[in-house]
């Protein structure tokens, strides 16, 4: 067994997980969630969306390209995921949503925990659900939301100088914002922040 693979022990990970509100997140400070819930019009959208490990030999995450006719973050790299229904946990949400997107049986990924909530700045308010997913699974994207499921090394995803941060000027303020490295896709905003935060959780960083 790697010891990539040893970081995925799902006891060890369900203690990090177990109290969200206990994990750093990486970013946006009190004034940028303010800042972004002003752009929003106040109007705060619950939403949720599946991070799966993939346990392979060298194991991977899960991630999605969405689709370029999407209304909303079209084009972007993402976790399978979509706005909570009425009811609905967080948990319930990304495992329907991972279903819809990409044909993921909802039975085979297992629940270990969430991070942190965070705030788009479309206005939603996404909880990320971690889970470990056994291979062998098939996936079957729908082209309406998703062009392409692909996996990223979770090695990359283990080395803290992989990262890159960039900044660029947004609405008169310079931002500043995470870039994964990846040979054709262009990993940032609130994907690239969550991989911040679930790679130190991985790395025992909490």
């Amino acid at each position: 067994m790697s010891s990539t693979a040893l970081r995925l022990d799902p006891v060890a990970l369900r203690a990090r997980l177990a109290d969200p509100d206990a994990i750093p997140r990486d970013r946006p400070s009190p004034e940028d969630d303010l800042e972004r819930a002003a752009r929003s019009g106040g109007r705060l959208v619950p939403a949720a969306v599946l991070v799966p490990l993939v346990l392979r030999d060298d194991p991977t995450v899960l991630l999605t390209l969405r689709s370029a006719k999407l209304s909303s973050h079209a084009g972007q790299v993402s976790f399978p995921g979509g706005r909570t229904e009425a009811g609905e946990t967080p948990e319930q949400t990304a495992l329907r949503e991972a279903s819809e997107e990409v044909g993921l049986d909802p039975a085979l990924p297992e629940v270990l925990g969430r991070l942190p909530p965070l705030l788009t700045g479309t206005g939603f308010v996404v909880t990320p659900v971690v889970s470990l997913l056994r291979p062998p699974f098939t996936l079957h994207s729908d082209p309406a939301e998703v062009e392409e499921a692909f996996e990223y090394p979770l090695s990359c995803l283990l080395d803290p100088a992989a990262p890159e941060r960039r900044q660029q000027e947004f609405r008169g303020r310079m931002r500043e914002f995470w870039v994964w490295p990846h040979e054709r896709h262009y990993i940032w905003g609130a994907t690239a922040s969550m991989l911040v935060t679930l790679s130190s959780v991985l790395r025992g960083r909490v």
